[in-house]
């Protein structure tokens, strides 16, 4: 398990056991557009099967921030389902989270990490992140629409488009946001080499 403490006491943690996953769900299901109605056991599941960091509040405790990282613990990461609660935006929480993901990762060998942002690309710059080549990635999505009886279309799962990434998340100012992957705003990190050694492509 990891764990790193703020100097102003905010505590991150990989515990799985000390998430409050029906805050988590509240937060995804009614304020994260690409998971606006998602279910309490997809949650569940999806958090089961993910390496999860929960930032909890300095005093009282409460868990203020949420992510998780599908990974490989080997090769390979993706960062998604980043949100920091309305009430504590603007502390810097969101760029925090994202530095000790991609800290706590490269610690355990994981040298690449993707995520996809709408708007936040300045918060993941600052820890390293880039914008990838769009034209090397594709995608298989098979979160159909279904029709309904007016002829629209309405996005399984409460997603609002099929072309929504499930993953990076979402707030204002300096915190973490979400974006389509079909409008290829995925991001990566470099890290400059010592001299004499080829650049490596690592997880942000």
């Amino acid at each position: 398990m990891f764990t790193l403490t703020r100097d102003d006491g905010y505590l991150l943690s990989t515990d799985p056991g000390r998430l409050d996953l029906g805050l988590v769900h509240h937060w995804l299901s009614t304020d994260a557009y690409w998971a606006l109605g998602r279910d309490r056991e997809t949650v569940g599941r999806a958090f089961a099967g993910s390496l999860p960091f929960g930032v909890y509040r300095p005093g009282d405790g409460r868990q203020v921030a949420v992510a998780r990282v599908v990974t490989d613990r080997a090769t390979f990461a993706w960062l998604c389902d980043v949100y920091v609660d309305p009430g504590e935006r603007g502390r810097g929480l969101g760029g925090w989270l994202a530095g000790a993901v991609r800290d706590h990762l490269d610690e355990i060998g994981v040298r690449r990490i993707l995520l996809a942002t709408l708007d936040a690309h300045g918060v993941y710059a600052k820890v390293g992140f880039t914008p990838v080549d769009p034209t090397h990635f594709m995608q298989l999505d098979r979160r159909a629409e279904a029709a309904t009886p007016d002829g629209e279309t309405a996005a399984r799962d409460g997603d609002r488009a099929a072309t929504q990434d499930d993953g990076s998340a979402a707030a204002t100012g300096d915190e973490a946001a979400a974006t389509p992957v079909g409008e290829a705003r995925v991001t990566q990190a470099t890290r400059k080499e010592p001299e004499g050694r080829p650049p490596l492509t690592v997880d942000a």
